[in-house]
């Protein structure tokens, strides 16, 4: 960053970069079907959102993107790196009394990193979890947003895939 910007600017910056990357990762994350740059694209931009709420975010920011870096390592077939993420984000989300839109896509992003990682057991209860907390958020904007990135996360066999 330039050394003519306040520390207010550069703080700005970050969390400009931040949310631009976020978005863009998750738009990519949720789309039916990607190229490969589209598929770079979407990994650097979480990683990039990761880098910026490091810098200026909270412990929530963090865990948010250490969320999305679960998903998007989840459609990219990156089992292991997932999983963990997963963990780690829902580790403090679901530690944290979160809204219950956020529950919903802590647990369906889980789902989607243990069907990654291959552990059927796992992918079954939290999909049925984040479906169940999905049908219950009570914003209906929330809902219907939590629903369509839903459709991403495979079903498991035993609910009929």
């Amino acid at each position: 960053m330039p050394t003519d910007l306040s520390p207010e600017e550069v703080t700005r910056s970050h969390r400009w970069h931040a949310v631009e990357c976020n978005n863009l990762a998750w738009g990519l994350a949720d789309a039916p079907a990607r190229t490969p740059a589209q598929d770079e694209q979407m990994l650097n931009a979480a990683h990039a959102s990761a880098f910026h709420w490091a810098t200026v975010g909270t412990e929530l920011h963090l865990a948010r993107a250490r969320l999305l870096l679960a998903k998007v390592h989840a459609v990219l077939g990156h089992p292991h790196m997932a999983i963990a993420y997963a963990r780690q984000s829902n580790d403090y989300i679901l530690s944290h009394d979160p809204p219950d839109w956020e529950a919903a896509f802590a647990h369906a992003v889980l789902a989607h990193a243990a069907y990654a990682v291959g552990d059927p057991n796992l992918h079954s209860a939290e999909y049925a979890l984040a479906q169940h907390l999905g049908d219950a958020i009570s914003d209906s904007e929330d809902r219907q947003i939590f629903l369509k990135a839903f459709t991403s996360v495979p079903r498991p066999k035993s609910l009929g895939a």
